[in-house]
């Protein structure tokens, strides 16, 4: 079994200047367990930007860490690939034995057809319809919470919130919903023992379960002469997607509960942690609540929900002045890009008024950027809304207990005080 990083687990972390960067390495699950990840990705954007690992679990990699090269590599797809068979799109390569191609993890053309099938979920009048939707359940959950009593906000508020809008988006049934939020951890969590004690097999059994369920709501909503208008019904009557191999189906599924779960539901325990560390900026909100949208676009800067994409060399790259290698495995660290200073004055501030927050890098650019962005949006700005009008603070009662993951920055747990309005 992996250990859980390379500091110790609740061991001394030592600060940037004392490591040896020749063989450090940033993805330490520790590390980022205990978000202490800052002072070292300011020090790779000030000394090695473009910087070389050449051991770690996930094997050699490169660490893009400055926004203008983020964006280079994200970009340019005709360089740096996200094929399957390359890798994909995290730092543990994909496994042969257990392939699961997603459209995510494809180049153009074969990444276009799939990605155009289920881009009508998220169109204009379809986010207007989930507007309704959702401020009624974000009701619903706020109502029922205890009032002047701790509770865990990860699993009363953001995890059912989240949870309730993909099962909507599958139209998957309402009380089994928490089904999708397992398949979810499971999925990101394949060496998290919290998750995954039983390690790949358990990890692979899980999900062929979900490619079990799912494949009986394929063989159903695929004989509907009324196509419904949910991601499987759109899977299984699109063009491009209706053929598609079974594990290509389960590559889908799982991308696409991940993407409308996890980073949302971590963004919504984002905003509360932002909060709590910034009050002045709460104040702010609450005497001008009409910052609400620019508060969305800087929490989702601020925090980074997505810690990183990877890519894989297609050729010979000069970048930052070093030369990536063919087949080199180049990791683009968003989570860096969001807090360099030479696009974002103090970048380790929250600040509700930042004028260029809406330049941050968390949902992708080029051709792979999040499709689910506006819904996501939609979904932070309707329940800090519903939140100003209910309490005067959400309390954060102690530091929350955070993933140790560096591809979704979530928290397994904040245990949160409410305090109502009393005007």
């Amino acid at each position: 079994m992996r250990s859980i990083g390379h500091v110790p687990h609740g061991g001394t972390i030592p600060p940037a200047e004392q490591l040896d960067w020749s063989s450090y390495d940033i993805s330490d699950v520790e590390i980022w367990r205990r978000n202490a990840i800052w002072d070292r990705f300011a020090w790779l954007r000030k000394n090695d930007p473009v910087h070389y690992t050449p051991n770690s679990f996930f094997g050699p990699y490169w660490s893009i860490t400055r926004h203008e090269d983020i964006k280079a590599v994200d970009m340019n797809h005709q360089q740096f690939s996200s094929k399957a068979e390359l890798g994909g799109i995290t730092m543990l390569d994909m496994d042969d034995e257990f392939m699961m191609p997603m459209f995510i993890a494809m180049d153009p053309p074969q990444h276009t057809a799939p990605r155009k099938t289920i881009q009508p979920i998220v169109a204009a009048e379809n986010l207007r319809n989930y507007a309704n939707i959702i401020r009624e359940r974000t009701e619903f959950v706020l109502d029922g919470l205890p009032v002047d009593e701790p509770f865990d906000w990860v699993d009363k508020v953001s995890i059912e919130l989240t949870t309730m809008m993909l099962a909507t988006l599958f139209d998957f049934p309402f009380e089994e919903r928490r089904k999708l939020t397992r398949w979810s951890d499971v999925t990101m969590g394949r060496f998290d023992p919290e998750i995954c004690p039983g390690g790949f097999e358990q990890w692979k059994t899980e999900l062929l379960e979900c490619l079990q369920y799912f494949m009986g709501v394929w063989t159903e909503r695929s004989q509907s002469e009324t196509p419904g208008n949910d991601l499987i019904s759109l899977l299984a009557h699109g063009e491009a997607t209706r053929n598609m191999p079974s594990m290509e189906f389960l590559g889908n599924l799982l991308l696409l509960i991940v993407g409308g779960n996890d980073t949302t539901r971590s963004t919504m325990s984002g905003s509360v942690y932002a909060m709590n560390k910034f009050p002045d900026e709460f104040a702010k909100l609450k005497a001008k609540p009409e910052l609400l949208p620019s508060m969305v676009t800087e929490v989702i800067r601020w925090h980074t929900p997505l810690g990183y994409m990877r890519r894989t060399a297609l050729e010979d790259v000069e970048l930052g002045g070093k030369t990536i290698r063919k087949g080199d495995k180049v990791i683009m660290w968003y989570v860096s890009g969001n807090h360099d200073d030479a696009v974002f004055e103090d970048p380790e501030a929250f600040r509700i008024e930042r004028p260029d927050a809406k330049n941050h890098l968390s949902f992708g650019i080029g051709i792979h950027h999040c499709i689910g962005k506006r819904l996501a949006e939609l979904q932070l700005q309707i329940l800090w809304e519903e939140i100003l009008k209910r309490y005067d603070h959400v309390e954060m009662l102690a530091e929350p207990e955070r993933l140790p993951n560096p591809f979704v920055r979530g928290f397994r747990k904040m245990m949160v005080r409410l305090h109502p309005r009393t005007a």
